[in-house]
């Protein structure tokens, strides 16, 4: 029997809950996908250039990726930790060949990255015996209490999200620069004032430092060359360890490197990561030195991290990066993205900044250049506008004022030629003046 749009709609708002949001007016109800493609429920295809939230890595429904997992499926489906398994193991050592500096060889599998975020602050802690964590303004790192207290967006922290210990330090948010500098005259001052927080906010000696290398949901916040370099050392020598959160930046997203934080020469001691890294399968992943990984003594267990299948899919889409060379498609696709994003900064005076790496690009939008105050209402129409003109993009930003681009890391020169022409069309039909109603 064929569910209708209407039954799906009506389900929805009995049955999930109201903090589940939408980006549009009317739910936008997915059937079907393939490669760079998805259909809606009324057979309209089209474009995805925001890879389900970062997660489409490999496009959607990857034969070679599927057809390892169909294989799995058959063979064995779930245990749980406590039993050793091929997949699991296998994932974990190929992980450990390709970490920053190959330095990283231990890792610990779960369902989310939230939870790979929550493993890493334990793990920091019982590395250190210190219990204090440096997180980053504008940054997102999940939907527990934990994550909840880490991020530093107040849309994103629910409920009593706050926790004893866990400070937040300026990022590096060029575009709006917290001290009313302009880079590189500046001299990285927001990398700097690490020391000053650690100095005023804390005992002094702490547990860690966690942040995006990219901040995702913070709107594709993109640090200076020099930016975590200095905050590097000032976290050592207070004896924290350094965790890169790579859950939408890992996997060759940034372009020409596996790792977000590769692209600043820095070497982590704890990295997690989820979203692409098994191109849409629940996972996630913290891997980290030897040394920190063993300092977590005890037992632990996750029934469903390093899952067989899921296992399965994410070293299969690992080798499919590696085997196509997908790294370096995504330095080449994203330069040649970014060049047209460029463009339409020069075309459309709504297009306040281009800012990104690899294909991780985005375009925070104003009402004016000079004020740079957010223009909210003519992202949503410009979300509006892409979805009619069949092309699926994200939003973010602290304002909601920032759109969001990560298609899938093999797409073409063609697809983005053509999801330029898409945007550039939605652009002008959000920003269109309205005309004069006649009386």
């Amino acid at each position: 029997m064929t569910v209708t749009k209407d039954e799906i709609l009506l389900a929805q708002k009995e049955h999930i809950f109201p903090s589940v949001f939408h980006y549009f007016k009317e739910p936008l109800i997915l059937d079907h996908a393939k490669d760079q493609y998805v259909w809606d429920i009324d057979g309209n295809r089209y474009l995805d250039f925001f890879g389900g939230i970062v997660t489409i890595s490999v496009g959607h429904c990857n034969e070679t990726v599927n057809a390892k997992v169909r294989a799995q499926v058959d063979r064995l489906q779930h245990v749980s930790t406590v039993f050793a398994t091929e997949p699991q193991v296998a994932l974990a050592k190929k992980i450990a060949g390709i970490t920053p500096g190959r330095e990283l060889t231990k890792s610990f599998f779960t369902n989310s990255g939230t939870e790979a975020n929550e493993t890493a602050i334990l793990a920091a802690r019982c590395y250190t015996g210190a219990t204090e964590i440096v997180a980053l303004r504008h940054s997102y790192h999940g939907r527990s209490a934990m994550a909840m207290a880490l991020t530093a967006q107040s849309s994103w922290r629910l409920g009593p999200a706050t926790q004893p210990g866990i400070v937040h330090a300026h990022n590096a948010y060029c575009y709006r620069c917290p001290f009313g500098l302009s880079y590189p005259s500046c001299e990285v001052r927001c990398a700097k004032d690490v020391e000053e927080l650690i100095r005023t906010t804390t005992s002094g000696r702490i547990a860690g430092f966690i942040a995006e290398p990219i901040q995702g949901v913070g709107g594709f916040i993109t640090p200076p060359k020099e930016y975590f370099p200095i905050v590097e050392e000032i976290i050592r020598n207070h004896g924290g360890v350094f965790i890169s959160d790579e859950v939408q930046t890992g996997w060759g997203r940034t372009g020409g490197k596996w790792f977000g934080i590769e692209q600043w020469g820095v070497t982590p001691d704890i990295l997690t990561s989820a979203k692409g890294m098994a191109n849409g399968s629940p996972v996630g992943l913290t891997t980290a030195r030897a040394a920190v990984a063993d300092s977590i003594k005890g037992i632990q267990i996750s029934t469903f991290g390093g899952n067989p299948v899921t296992a399965t899919a994410a070293k299969a889409v690992i080798d499919f990066i590696e085997e196509n060379n997908l790294q370096i498609n995504a330095a080449e696709m994203g330069s040649y993205l970014r060049a047209g994003l460029e463009e339409l900064q020069q075309k459309h005076a709504i297009i306040g900044d281009v800012r990104g790496m690899g294909l991780m690009q985005a375009l925070e939008l104003v009402q004016d250049r000079v004020s740079k105050t957010p223009a909210v209402a003519a992202t949503a129409a410009v979300m509006e506008a892409a979805r009619e003109n069949r092309v699926l993009i994200g939003k973010g930003g602290m304002y909601g004022n920032v759109v969001r681009i990560t298609p899938p890391l093999n797409i073409t020169r063609a697809d983005v030629t053509e999801f330029l022409r898409l945007l550039d069309i939605s652009l002008v039909a959000a920003t269109r003046p309205v005309a004069a109603t006649r009386r």
